[in-house]
């Protein structure tokens, strides 16, 4: 099934708690695509990112450094010796506890933290009139678990923005939704 059909909601861990939604799909085929959540196989981040292009390289990129980045235990770090190894070997796939949304749901689990890419996005959302902007770039609802982003690309969440998000996350006691507690 090809990833633009709207029948998929998004690709990886179905149960995921970190959740980011973006507001753009890769025009591709992932051959066990199913109607609503597909976890990802190994390889098919590659694949995506050989069909469709340097765009979608670094939306998978920006989501494996700001996974890898995040402090233990709630970080994606402790299995893996850098961030293209998590990348490549758990990013999106079943178990991994991240998901990317390419629909808004129905609505917010209480244990997921929700990140938004990009203020455009955010603000086509039925959520929009409850999110309180702290800079031009971020916001938060912090009612729903919410962050709102620059879209994820390396030059839009740079290194140190992403250092800024993951501070937020911890400002608003987010983080505990990741290791369970």
């Amino acid at each position: 099934m090809n990833l633009t059909n709207s029948a998929v909601r998004g690709i990886g861990d179905p149960h995921a708690c970190l959740r980011v939604y973006i507001g753009n799909r890769p025009n591709t085929e992932v051959v066990h695509t199913v109607a609503g959540m597909t976890p990802l196989l190994p390889g098919n981040i590659h694949q995506i990112g050989q069909d469709c292009g340097n765009g979608w390289r670094k939306v998978f990129n920006v989501f494996a450094k700001l996974a890898y980045a995040l402090p233990p235990p709630a970080g994606f770090s402790q299995q893996h010796a850098c961030w293209q190894h998590f990348r490549d070997n758990s990013l999106l796939q079943a178990d991994s506890r991240c998901a990317l949304w390419f629909t808004e749901p129905a609505e917010y689990s209480e244990h997921a933290i929700h990140i938004i890419s990009g203020k455009t996005f955010a603000n086509t959302l039925s959520i929009a009139p409850s999110l309180h902007w702290l800079t031009p770039d971020f916001a938060v609802d912090p009612q729903r678990n919410i962050v709102v982003c620059p879209y994820f690309d390396y030059r839009q969440l740079s290194n140190n923005k992403i250092l800024f998000l993951i501070d937020l996350l911890a400002e608003y006691q987010y983080l505990p939704r990741l290791s369970g507690k």
